[in-house]
């Protein structure tokens, strides 16, 4: 599995990682590599952008 660091993280807070698993998406904080990831379906993806986009205005 490869993990992508958002292009919105940054060093203070915020840092996420993605990885694209059997159709689904995997979510993690990137300051705990060993920690649990959130896997979403394509649906709850969607949810996940569209919130994430409503809360970063």
């Amino acid at each position: 599995m490869t993990w992508r660091k958002s292009s919105r993280s940054n060093a203070a807070n915020g840092c996420v990682e993605v990885a694209v698993v059997r159709g689904s998406h995997a979510v993690r904080d990137s300051k705990q590599p060993n920690g649990q990831a959130m896997v979403l379906d394509a649906g709850a993806w969607h949810g996940f952008l569209l919130a994430a986009k409503e809360n970063s205005r």
